[in-house]
């Protein structure tokens, strides 16, 4: 028995929206799965019971709002007695990922995110697996919390469709093969930041110039620099209202 919950706002004026794109991925994988079947409403969410690889999955939308989407996750987790850290899988968006690109992870912060803050407080720590799917960070000078909320544009979502069958197959490959097997196979490679080039000693006359120059500066690397990128993707919410707060 695994759970694959993909989080999001309920209702319709959030439908289709960035910060449901988690919900959007489970929806693709229903049409697989459960085609016709109707959504009961168990643990605070609408959730499918389907078999994805001989394996028996639950999938679940909360019908909380975001910051309330660990109220699912725990009462899933205890009612079947399941691993979190094996048998459960979070789908959720990220804004600075680009649109469609897939990051799975076994563990992490949430990085501002309401929805993934939620399910750690649930679990009470942070090492659950999840896969973000990327929606684009917003335009410069953009609320954040306003793009978040917003509908896909026109040229994204000739983008979407597709991204979203990759998501779904991902989620796939985790029921069927396991975690490693899906990061190996569906994990987008992030993009390696340019070298910077050592600066060179100043040519002094009569000296030898090996042993005159000091150590280089420490060159950074690029390897320490994706990790910490992805640590820290995420949602990085501004200061919000309580009504805003609700949302996101």
């Amino acid at each position: 028995m695994k759970i694959v919950v993909g989080l999001g706002n309920p209702g319709s004026e959030y439908q289709n929206t960035r910060h449901n794109a988690g919900f959007m991925v489970l929806d693709e994988l229903a049409r697989r799965h459960a085609g016709g079947a109707v959504a009961r409403a168990k643990f605070h969410a609408a959730t499918l019971d389907c078999t994805i690889a001989a394996e028996k999955v639950l999938l679940a939308k909360p019908t909380t709002f975001m910051n309330r989407s660990g109220l699912t996750v725990g009462e899933a987790v205890r009612f079947y007695k399941l691993d979190p850290t094996q048998e459960m899988l979070i789908v959720v968006d990220d804004l600075y990922l680009p649109l469609g690109a897939i990051r799975i992870k076994p563990k992490g912060g949430h990085a501002g995110h309401n929805g993934l803050a939620d399910v750690a407080r649930a679990l009470g720590g942070d090492a659950y697996p999840r896969l973000r799917f990327g929606v684009d960070s917003q335009p410069k000078g953009a609320s954040q919390v306003g793009y978040v909320l917003g509908r896909f544009t026109q040229e994204q979502s000739e983008a979407l469709t597709p991204a979203l069958k990759r998501a779904a197959d991902a989620v796939e490959c985790w029921v069927k093969s396991g975690l490693n097997e899906a990061m190996n196979k569906f994990n987008t490679p992030e993009e390696k930041k340019p070298k910077v080039p050592k600066p060179k000693a100043a040519n002094n006359p009569g000296s030898d110039n090996d042993a005159n120059q000091g150590p280089s500066p420490e060159e950074p690397s690029d390897q320490a620099q994706g990790q910490s990128n992805t640590a820290q993707a995420g949602h990085h919410q501004p200061s919000q209202s309580a009504e805003q707060h609700k949302d996101t």
